[in-house]
């Protein structure tokens, strides 16, 4: 069973997010939306298939990287997210909440060793192509 496939997101705390988006468009040519900036990129054993990685600054006040108290967190996408939950649990990883579905896919939360807030994400890629074109049109 393949675990994590790639880097879904990173997450930073900062003191000024819509400043910090600015400086990343202006600087290094990000295009930024409300949630941060999203990268395509072709998987490697399909590359007719599209996946995206999210970068977002959040308020240094966020309190979604709780219980972790680090400035940042990192959403790993992964597939089958049920089993390997499950995986988790028999190894006494702490999952912090329940598996939570969307449109965009299913997420949960954990904790590694450090106590570092770790997303995983079992992406719905077809649902960000199709916001893309429709964008782009």
């Amino acid at each position: 069973m393949k675990k994590v496939t790639g880097i879904g997101g990173i997450f930073f705390k900062c003191q000024d997010p819509d400043a910090m988006k600015n400086w990343y468009s202006q600087n290094l040519g990000f295009q930024t939306d409300q949630y941060g900036a999203m990268f395509t990129f072709r998987h490697n054993d399909n590359p007719d298939k599209k996946g995206y990685t999210q970068w977002s600054p959040f308020s240094k006040d966020t309190k979604y990287f709780a219980p972790s108290e680090k400035e940042f967190m990192i959403n790993y996408r992964v597939e089958n997210i049920e089993a390997l939950v499950e995986e988790l649990k028999a190894n006494g990883v702490t999952i912090l909440d329940e598996i939570e579905s969307f449109e965009y896919g299913k997420f949960v939360h954990i904790l590694d060793m450090e106590n570092n807030k770790i997303e995983l994400w079992e992406p719905v890629d077809e649902v960000f192509t199709k916001m893309q074109a429709e964008k782009d049109a």
